[in-house]
């Protein structure tokens, strides 16, 4: 079983500028308009891939307060087979694993013309950018081991 390398109330308080940025990045895709669901969708397989355990939690939470199908949450590792992903959110998913999966390779035109296909220019900035907050989430949450959020709370009853 791992531990807690640092905990999050640690990095908060240490890296209080870097905190409010990645904050301030994830704000900008908010604001974009770009559905809610599909960017929570992306993040939580981003944080599958990265083996984020605290990202996953706080998106699985976000998810669910936004009423993403248990369907979907229960399949979105295995969006491909599941045959419940709407083009959209394939697209979606698709484009989030290939921004994340980019040791000793580019981005294929195909992957970005897919991506095309389904959402606008501005659309495919606001999932790139939240593809690339949520990977570099992921990056601190994993290193740090942070604790889910449910961890917490089981931690904390237990104490």
């Amino acid at each position: 079983m791992s531990h807690v390398r640092v905990a999050y109330e640690t990095f908060q308080k240490t890296a209080p500028g870097a905190q409010a940025a990645l904050l301030a990045m994830g704000k900008s895709t908010e604001e974009s308009g770009l559905d809610k669901s599909i960017v929570e969708l992306a993040k939580l397989r981003v944080s599958q891939i990265n083996n984020c355990a605290f990202c996953l939690q706080i998106h699985l939470n976000v998810a669910r307060r936004l009423g993403l199908a248990q369907e979907k949450l229960d399949l979105v590792a295995t969006w491909h087979e599941a045959g419940i992903f709407s083009d959209r959110e394939g697209a979606a998913l698709a484009w989030a694993e290939t921004l994340t999966r980019l040791a000793d390779r580019s981005v294929p035109d195909e992957a970005y013309a897919a991506v095309r296909d389904h959402f606008s220019e501005d659309e495919v900035i606001a999932l790139s950018v939240a593809v690339a907050n949520i990977n570099a989430w992921n990056r601190l949450g994993a290193a740090f081991r942070f604790a889910p959020p449910i961890a917490k709370k089981v931690a904390a009853a237990a104490a």
